[in-house]
């Protein structure tokens, strides 16, 4: 199985695709992340390692605790984003995505400014290139700027945008 089948299968899962979050700002243990979650710290192990195993996470650090190691986990923001050119994998990341994105509306905060875009265009190629640049440069932005969960003086938020190119259909009535 390719490493690209692997870790689509460890982002199917919700509590992986929050882990994530959570990893972006701060690096936790298992039983930090568990203890964020909500979840045991055995049902964190788990993911946590399902997520280091396809790469998607990295050991930052390990620290003795009550005569143990306890290894500290970080998300790698910094490296591009793995996609997949595969449409079955296309719809899997969209399918993980509406669902976290329901889950995380949920939890709107009522009265306070929010942006939402949803489009299907014809642009120029070039425009779309800088476009899709200028996307992911402030999504590296919004990732460096991450901190733990409840920093003094810091706001929860949500940013969820998948963005790509769509084939030409034969027109209408096809």
């Amino acid at each position: 199985m390719s490493l690209e089948v692997d870790s689509l299968r460890a982002l199917a899962h919700p509590t992986r695709l929050r882990m994530l979050s959570l990893l972006t700002g701060a690096q936790l243990s298992a039983t930090e992340v568990a203890a964020e979650l909500g979840i045991s710290q055995a049902n964190a192990s788990y993911h946590l390692r399902q997520l280091l195993a396809v790469g998607e996470l990295v050991v930052a650090e390990e620290r003795s605790i009550r005569g143990g190691v306890a290894k500290i986990y970080r998300y790698p923001h910094e490296n591009p984003p793995r996609t997949t050119t595969d449409a079955a994998g296309h719809r899997i990341q969209a399918q993980v995505l509406a669902d976290e994105l329901l889950r995380r509306s949920a939890q709107r905060l009522p009265g306070h400014p929010g942006t939402l875009t949803d489009a299907d265009l014809w642009v120029d190629p070039d425009v779309w290139a800088e476009i899709l640049a200028g996307v992911g440069e402030l999504s590296q932005r919004l990732h460096a700027a991450a901190r733990p969960p409840r920093t003094a003086g810091t706001i929860r938020t949500s940013t969820t945008m998948p963005m790509f190119q769509m084939r030409v259909d034969q027109g209408p009535g096809a």
